[in-house]
């Protein structure tokens, strides 16, 4: 079982393995939700998730075509995880909220490269896509 939760502990959550996968972000609107760093996050079965302590805030955007979904702590503001449109059945959820964010390792694939900053580092061999890596078949 994976376990995490905010900085101030108001709200926790329990996943079951396995983690689906291991990324690293550097779209703009991560750095806004990082504080400026790339996001690294694991992808976790929505089916074996559940919150146990509290529930989240939510926040949509509503000016872009297909927003994603980004759940916080209300009182911490601890940013918890992401929902997409595009990969219905999984949370993102970011590792610094893990209890054991040792679990992470290193991110199995980049993505959004074309928005990194400078100061953002690229592990040495992950597979690095400007946006999204092509999906099988295309």
């Amino acid at each position: 079982m994976i376990k995490g939760g905010c900085y101030c502990g108001a709200v926790r959550y329990e996943a079951a393995e396995p983690i689906l996968f291991r990324g690293q972000c550097h779209c703009r609107e991560c750095q806004y939700i990082s504080g400026g760093s790339a996001n690294v996050v694991v992808g976790l079965g929505a089916d074996g998730f559940s919150f146990s302590k509290g529930e989240p805030a939510a926040y949509t955007r509503p000016d872009l075509p297909h927003p994603v979904t980004r759940k916080f702590c209300a009182t911490c503001g601890t940013h918890l995880l992401t929902e997409s449109p595009g990969l219905t059945g999984v949370k993102i959820v970011k590792v610094g909220t893990l209890d054991n964010p040792e679990i992470f390792g290193q991110p199995e694939r980049v993505i959004w490269t074309c928005e990194k900053q400078s100061f953002h580092h690229i592990p040495e061999g992950v597979p690095a896509y400007e946006k999204f890596p092509p999906r099988a078949g295309e």
